[in-house]
């Protein structure tokens, strides 16, 4: 089978910025003719990156839909691409965004129109993960000898991705972000973000709106904002500071990393860092807000520390590129599915852990598979089609008596629990879809249909995207870590 390329469109909708990548993923074969199918993403190109837009509000709690869909037609038309060609990419809302009052409907409502192609939706350990990416964070993990953290810093949040060999090991975000303090060339505090509050006030600092500051006041402000996430991130917090750097923390904070040699900054207050440092508050508040004291703060607060400050592949597009260029893996071709159930989105997982010791012994195999069944059921909707995807790891030496004990299992299980779901959901780590999926479709018969893919990792607690077919064979897949915090090992 000759190379194929596929359009992919990242799109990131942010507290400050708005803005659309469009690039072509190149898909190739990667197992030899006498193995079974399997392929990768070869190579990734940018082939459009939209203008930086403003993002547009209808007020302080809601993001103005409309005007976001405008602002993307016209990319599209920039572009050269029709939603209907896309066939991956990404849609999320980052930063306080996430949290305006309609911003999960702003994703689906962007899914809708945007083309089949797979959506993720907001999660600032998501955001992280992707702007890290598209910094070049886990590549240069593997280039060095620690791991690397790249801080995403936007108007609302910092999202820090920690990389360790080319994997992500950690993440953690932070109230810390340009726009949490807006302010005039006067130095008049015209707004203060709720969510650092907290913050300001176990710090010292007494901000209301209509209070006058000082830049040096400003700078010393962003300098205690600066060390304490540094501090956070480098493992040097002293004791006494951690209550005040835990209102700074937006989630579970950052547990146990390898040691971090390097660290680079993305996002908008990325690229402020390139900009020259203000000399006076109105050159302070040249964009209305703290942003450009605060990026030339951590700049400097950053030289401190024995960690070497590094420039990021990307600045203000690192999330938006990592969600356009690498959110997406290939599934492998031995899937059985029916096409037209294609695509779905948003779907959480539950992980069935299996030996093989476990596959011969049907009562274990029973309780085992019975036991996740439960959780799903206690956890997700039981009439939902699909309720979850159920992840098979640990197949690597599956025979077929084996397959078909498992079977059984599952198709019994799943009927018991959720009688009146009409879709099962299930991703294998090896390459046993294809057998496994018509082995279920045999028992489930007309009342339920059956997606199978492989060659996908997942864990408990993820959520998956799964795209139209490629080629009728090939599922492109976001796997979306929503949460890394509270499984355990994910820091360690």
């Amino acid at each position: 089978m000759e190379p194929q390329w596929i359009t992919s469109v990242g799109i990131d909708i942010g507290t400050s910025t708005t803005k659309m990548i469009v690039s072509r993923l190149k898909l190739v074969r990667t197992s030899g003719a006498l193995s079974l199918p399997r392929f990768d993403i070869a190579q990734r190109e940018l082939i459009y990156a939209s203008p930086i837009h403003s993002t547009p509000l209808l007020g302080e709690d809601e993001v103005d839909a409309e005007r976001i869909w405008a602002i993307l037609t016209d990319e599209y038309k920039r572009a050269g691409v029709r939603p209907q060609e896309l066939k991956s990419g990404a849609v999320i809302i980052t930063g306080e965004t996430a949290t305006k009052a309609n911003a999960r409907r702003i994703v689906h409502l962007l899914a809708e129109r945007s083309g089949d192609f797979v959506v993720a939706t907001a999660g600032a350990d998501l955001e992280g993960l992707l702007a890290g990416k598209g910094a070049g964070a886990d590549r240069r993990s593997l280039e060095v000898r620690g791991a690397v953290a790249n801080i995403d810093i936007g108007g609302g949040t910092a999202n820090a991705a920690v990389f360790y060999r080319g994997k992500a090991v950690g993440t953690v975000t932070y109230h810390i972000g340009g726009r949490l303090i807006e302010l005039n060339a006067e130095g008049t505090v015209t707004s203060v973000s709720p969510s650092i509050r907290p913050w300001l006030e176990a710090a010292g600092y007494r901000l209301e709106p209509g209070h006058t500051v000082s830049y040096a006041l400003l700078e010393d402000l962003c300098r205690a904002m600066s060390l304490a996430m540094l501090d956070d991130l480098a493992g040097m917090t002293a004791p006494e500071e951690r209550d005040a750097v835990r209102k700074l923390t937006l989630g579970a904070p950052l547990t146990q990393v390898p040691p971090i040699e390097e660290w680079t900054v993305s996002g908008g207050i990325g690229r402020l860092m390139e900009e020259a440092k203000p000399q006076s508050l109105a050159e302070a508040a040249t964009h209305g807000d703290i942003g450009p004291l605060l990026a030339h703060t951590i700049k400097a607060c950053a030289a401190r520390y024995p960690i070497r400050l590094a420039v990021p592949d990307q600045t203000v597009r690192a999330t938006v590129i990592g969600a356009g260029m690498q959110s997406t893996e290939i599934s492998g071709a031995t899937v059985h599915l029916d096409p037209t159930l294609l695509p779905i989105r948003n779907l959480p997982v539950c992980k069935l852990d299996l030996t093989l010791s476990l596959l011969e012994q049907p009562a274990s195999l029973a309780e085992a598979v019975g036991q996740t069944m439960q959780s799903g059921a206690a956890l997700f909707e039981r009439d939902a089609s699909p309720p979850f995807a159920l992840a098979l790891a640990g197949l690597e030496h599956c025979g077929y008596a084996s397959l078909q004990r498992l079977a059984d299992r599952l198709s019994e299980s799943f009927a018991a629990y959720f009688p009146d779901s009409r879709v099962m959901v299930v991703v294998c780590d090896t390459d046993i879809a294809k057998a496994l999926g018509q082995s279920l479709e045999k028992r489930l018969k007309e009342r339920t249909k059956i997606v199978c893919i492989d060659q996908i990792k997942v864990e408990h607690g993820d959520y998956i995207d799964l795209g139209e077919p490629i080629a009728g064979i090939m599922i492109p897949v976001v796997v979306k870590t929503l949460a890394f915090h509270g499984r355990e090992g994910d820091r360690h």
